[in-house]
């Protein structure tokens, strides 16, 4: 049985630093009471086994998922047209038994967002991440067409409602305030 009180859905364009607030915000939260999902993980790994690639190096901001990246996008598109909660599912259920809050780190597409509005409705928190084009140059993205014009990438960008957004443009003491106020929910809860 699910025991999760709080889920925050992230979202936020490649170098907005989705995984790294995703991070922070664990370690202040806790390993035993915060689980990191990735909607990508399951879709890589199943992209892996049938590629025959490396599922950790896909995992990695790395060269080597860059080189992957348009051709996983295309076959993933391809699964969700049949099912467009398939990832979303897989992700669920590989999560740990018994953590109350879960951190996604990368939802992409309005029907991610529909996924957990419906099977999560009272427990749900939007996250939008962002940074400045120049911030994220500095991080290493470089504008990639038919990537970055992308459904992956653009899907959420207009006709949500974020609860928080968080900029990521490198005011640490913002950020701090930001990460707080994530906190802040999860223990004014219990």
């Amino acid at each position: 049985m699910e025991t999760v009180k709080h889920v925050f859905l992230f979202s936020g364009k490649r170098k907005s630093g989705k995984d790294y607030i995703s991070d922070r915000l664990q370690k202040r939260l806790g390993l035993d009471v915060c689980l990191i999902l990735r909607l990508s993980g399951p879709l890589k790994e199943q992209y892996a086994k049938d590629h025959g690639l490396d599922y950790q190096e896909l995992l990695n901001a790395s060269f080597y998922k860059e080189t992957h990246r348009a051709k996983m996008i295309k076959w993933g598109e391809d699964i969700r047209e049949a099912n467009p909660y398939f990832f979303c599912q897989k992700t669920v259920e590989s999560a740990a038994p018994g953590v109350p809050v879960w951190i996604v780190s990368d939802a992409r597409r309005l029907s991610d967002v529909i996924f957990f509005k419906e099977k999560y409705p009272n427990q749900l928190k939007l996250v939008r991440i962002t940074a400045s084009d120049d911030i994220r140059k500095k991080r290493g993205f470089i504008f990639t067409e038919g990537i970055d014009d992308a459904e992956s990438e653009c899907g959420l960008d207009k006709g949500l409602e974020w609860d928080i957004t968080i900029d990521n443009s490198g005011d640490e003491s913002l950020l701090d305030q930001n990460i707080s106020t994530l906190v802040s929910l999860v223990q004014n809860s219990k």
